[in-house]
């Protein structure tokens, strides 16, 4: 290994080693910069005429613009990202730079856009609009927030740990994306034109984010194809190069030892921050109290230990409320529970029970529930938006949508989730393992649904993934069964992928596997696939034919694990969490 020796070097002859290592990292780096305007600038090349009169023409472009129409190439929105970034741009070259140009002025662009919704939200007069702009402003400031953190993350461009870094950047930018579409989503069944004039508002701005995917994944291509020498995985990756001192046990320093422990601690033995109690034995009764001692955007996990009892609260942990771990006594024995739900007035993305917006939280031995019951229509029991976040052992319970896996990167182990109609639904990149679906009796004439994923843009790096999962139903369906019927899943939008692997899927599941969302709509850009599934429900005899239903390889199916999907050997494998990083040993 290129770097086997470096735990044992000491004295000046580490420091030297250390200063040969960064010279020789940031030799590779500037020849990948280099290697990203080359390829691109040959894509553009490759497309154009040869005749002397456009070599006469293309003498006349500025450098500046010949870079601006290279690094747009690969997008999908080429003419707003040309306009955007040449009257942003100046005299720029580096594309690094202009990709940071265009998040710019897609911030900019979201900036206007929330303040048009002020003023559309002024002169609305349906209740269910004005409480969708006032999701669009929350949104939107959702989306300003990734896009800055892409932002910030060109300006510290380090090819040591590139993998990381480009996985980064897309996830954020799938978030920023996502957001805008959730915003838009508010508006379904308003009666006012609210919707269709969020939607123009946001046209440019959803155009520039989904421009900046689609160079950043440009990006990623161009380096996998070069294959230079020490960009693996395996042989350049943070783990190798980092100095002795800032690992603490084999973890890296940013893992809290306390955390792995946490994992397999009793509640009763658990050192919490915070004790929450409703017969009086903590520091609080409710656990919203408790939320207000969590410190701001602190890097240090921060727990909170509620002990058994039923908490009828609607919690939200919010954006500077990262590394909260909270532990529970079980997952049917602690359990926050709600009713808000669309029939009763509230827009679905504001029913959830608990919303998770802080990274890094974690959640073990918890139920969270939605009780407002089918004929309420959608209602959330728990939604997620928080980047590598972890539910172990926990119960999500409701009927329609009750997971609403919002955003970002997730992995759910050993959990329980119930429902009837788009029980797990949403754009995170999230991996089940080892959990439980139980389909639900649903009301009369409706059918159920397990999943509904909504990738909007072909590059985003999102998916549900159900490895080694049960789904069946419960007892009440079961009396039922043959007067109902339940899918796998159906597509809530055009690129929806959704990945179930050596999972055991009951005999309820209806032979065709996959329900339409309606009509044709995404039959032909979805992904659904199944692999080395088994059970009643598995046989793919008669399954769908659509396009988007797709049979993978062993090679293909392992791109879907969490190590490789998710990069969860850097953040969850150190947690303590049970986790596997590859394929099942079945």
């Amino acid at each position: 290994m290129a770097f086997g020796g470096y735990n044992h070097v000491s004295g000046d002859q580490g420091l030297n080693g250390r200063k040969k290592k960064k010279i020789a990292i940031i030799g590779v780096s500037s020849i990948v910069l280099v290697a990203m305007v080359v390829a691109v600038a040959v894509g553009v090349g490759h497309g154009q005429s040869t005749s002397s009169g456009n070599a006469a023409d293309s003498g006349e472009v500025s450098t500046s613009m010949k870079a601006i129409k290279a690094i747009c190439q690969p997008t999908d929105y080429k003419d707003a990202c040309v306009q955007s970034l040449s009257s942003s741009a100046g005299n720029i070259t580096d594309p690094k730079e202009l990709i940071r140009v265009g998040f710019q002025v897609a911030m900019n662009e979201i900036k206007n856009a929330l303040k048009n919704s002020t003023v559309l939200k002024e002169l609305e007069k349906d209740p269910r609009a004005s409480k969708a702009l006032d999701d669009c402003e929350e949104l939107m400031d959702y989306s300003i927030d990734d896009l800055q953190k892409s932002f910030d993350q060109l300006g510290k461009y380090d090819v040591i740990n590139l993998d990381d870094y480009v996985a980064d950047l897309k996830i954020w930018l799938s978030g920023a994306i996502t957001y805008q579409e959730t915003c838009l989503d508010g508006f379904e069944n308003t009666t006012s034109n609210a919707g269709e004039s969020m939607k123009k508002v946001l046209k440019t701005a959803g155009e520039l984010s989904r421009n900046g995917l689609a160079m950043v994944s440009e990006i990623s291509t161009i380096l996998s194809a070069l294959q230079i020498p020490g960009l693996s995985r395996r042989l350049l990756s943070s783990e190798e190069i980092e100095d002795p001192e800032s690992k603490i046990g084999g973890f890296p320093s940013w893992v809290n030892v306390g955390n792995r422990r946490l994992f397999l601690a009793r509640p009763a033995i658990i050192k919490a921050d915070v004790v929450v109690a409703k017969d009086g034995s903590g520091k609080y009764k409710t656990v919203n109290e408790a939320l207000n001692d969590i410190p701001k955007k602190s890097n240090q996990t921060f727990v909170i230990y509620i002990k058994q009892g039923v908490y009828h609260e609607h919690l939200i942990i919010n954006k500077s409320m990262s590394h909260v771990m909270m532990v529970g006594d079980g997952p049917t024995k602690t359990k926050i529970t709600g009713s808000e739900n669309f029939i009763d007035g509230t827009p679905t993305f504001k029913t959830a029970t608990v919303s998770v917006v802080g990274s890094n939280f974690i959640a073990k031995d918890m139920g969270f529930e939605n009780s407002a019951g089918a004929a309420k229509h959608q209602a959330v029991a728990l939604r997620v938006q928080s980047d590598m976040s972890i539910f172990y052992n926990c119960q999500m319970d409701g009927y329609q949508d009750t997971l609403y896996v919002h955003a970002h990167r997730q992995f759910y182990r050993d959990c329980t989730i119930s429902g009837t109609i788009d029980f797990i639904f949403g754009n995170g990149a999230a991996i089940f393992q080892n959990c439980k679906m139980v389909v639900r009796k649903p009301l009369e004439n409706q059918q159920c649904i397990v999943t509904a994923q909504g990738r909007i843009d072909k590059r985003e790096p999102t998916a549900l993934v159900l490895q080694n999962c049960t789904i069946t139903a419960e007892r009440a369906y079961n009396v039922l069964r043959k007067t109902l019927k339940s899918y796998l899943g159906r597509p809530w939008k055009q690129y929806s992928r959704t990945i179930i692997m050596q999972s055991h899927i009951d005999n309820m599941i209806q032979p065709e596997g996959w329900l339409p969302w309606m009509g044709n709509f995404a039959l032909n850009t979805l992904f659904y696939s199944e692999f080395e599934n088994r059970g009643p429900g598995s046989v793919q005899t008669n399954r769908v034919k659509w396009r988007g239903v797709k049979k993978i390889t062993p090679q293909h199916a392992a791109d879907f694990t969490a190590g490789k999907f998710i990069g969860g050997d850097k953040w969850i494998k150190p947690s303590g969490v049970p986790y596997t990083s590859g394929m099942m040993a079945m």
